[in-house]
């Protein structure tokens, strides 16, 4: 962890959309689990009960118009990171699938990365993805294991913990959309230079609630994620070539 971040100085930050069965849980665990940590919910449009909830909890709350993916979510909790000067922010899912008990691994690996990812296929757990779904995750992690020169195998992973200097470029650079958390944010740190690692975690099923994705939307999803991969591929070339051409 680097000398200036401590659990004192970490911002946790929960993406939330309907998430009001679980989130009071989570705020629980994570509050056993980092006590001295910030805890930030970031309501994305919610329609049901998510902020009563995070009001109750008595953490920070900031509240989105309408719902903007969690792209926009994650990028807002970065921005208050930033201009807060915090020395890391912490991304977990509001439904409870990330045991809090791994982000201390994810805060030390920053000792040496500015972007750590929790990893659900990297040796911890039994979490699994199956047939054309699980094709498509492993292409997309090898394409972005090449890019980075680093073993990666989630790159769709929720569950990051982003140092100083990703929290400054990523707060300002990251797009709106609703994968801009996880795949584009990752070619941005290529092109910013940003070293990335990850660390293996064992996923859990989520804690309440309905997911918002099925089969047949999760491998829309990944179609999505890919066309994503390939315009935010050609942001980092167009971006070498601007390099080059000072």
């Amino acid at each position: 962890m680097p000398a200036s971040c401590s659990r004192r100085d970490t911002l946790l930050v929960l993406p939330a959309y309907n998430e009001e069965v679980a989130l009071g849980g989570v705020i629980a665990e994570l509050r056993a689990e980092m006590p001295d940590a910030q805890i930030l919910v970031v309501d994305d449009g919610s329609s049901d009960g998510t902020a009563a909830v995070a009001r109750r909890s008595g953490v920070r709350l900031l509240q989105l118009p309408f719902n903007v993916g969690v792209g926009g979510a994650i990028r807002a909790g970065l921005l208050v990171g930033q201009r807060e000067h915090v020395g890391a922010v912490v991304q977990c899912d509001a439904d409870g699938q990330h045991p809090p008990e791994y982000i201390p691994h994810l805060l030390a690996g920053l000792a040496d990365a500015d972007i750590v990812i929790g990893a659900r296929f990297a040796g911890e757990g039994d979490y699994r993805v199956r047939g054309a779904r699980n094709w498509a995750m492993v292409l997309l992690a090898h394409v972005m294991s090449r890019v980075h020169h680093a073993r990666l195998t989630d790159i769709t992973s929720g569950f990051r913990a982003f140092g100083p200097a990703a929290i400054e470029v990523l707060s300002r650079e990251l797009p709106p959309e609703y994968l801009g958390d996880t795949v584009e944010a990752l070619v941005i740190a290529r092109e910013f230079r940003l070293r990335v690692k990850q660390v293996p975690v064992a996923m859990r099923p989520r804690q309440g609630g309905v997911a918002s994705q099925r089969a047949f939307r999760a491998m829309l999803y990944l179609l999505r994620v890919m066309l994503i991969l390939m315009l935010a591929l050609l942001r980092l070339v167009n971006a070498r070539v601007r390099r080059r051409g000072r």
